[in-house]
């Protein structure tokens, strides 16, 4: 299984039409065939630890059952449609993706 976590920073003067948008952008990636298990949200309103990092605005949890599940989201029209209409209003972009 491959655990893929992404982590989303949005530049100061992203379109705010776009960010209103950008959670059912998320939930669109959903149909992609090959995804076990999607989530995304905004961070948590945990306490404050110094080993918290809440500064993002966004992110995606998404499950695949193998690598090759992985490579073919990447490649899916979907998930370029998605890049698309919204890489143009982040500022960051963070991935850990896990093997299990």
């Amino acid at each position: 299984m491959l655990i893929h976590s992404v982590y989303f920073w949005f530049k100061p003067d992203a379109d705010p039409a776009l960010v209103q948008r950008f959670d059912d952008g998320l939930q669109s990636l959903a149909g992609i065939p090959g995804i076990r298990s999607l989530y995304c949200g905004r961070p948590a309103a945990t306490a404050k630890r110094p080993v918290i990092d809440d500064s993002y605005a966004w992110a995606l949890v998404v499950t695949f059952a193998d690598i090759a599940a992985h490579d073919h989201y990447q490649e899916h029209a979907l998930h370029e449609q998605f890049l698309r209409e919204f890489a143009g209003t982040w500022a960051r972009v963070q991935v850990y993706d896990v093997a299990m």
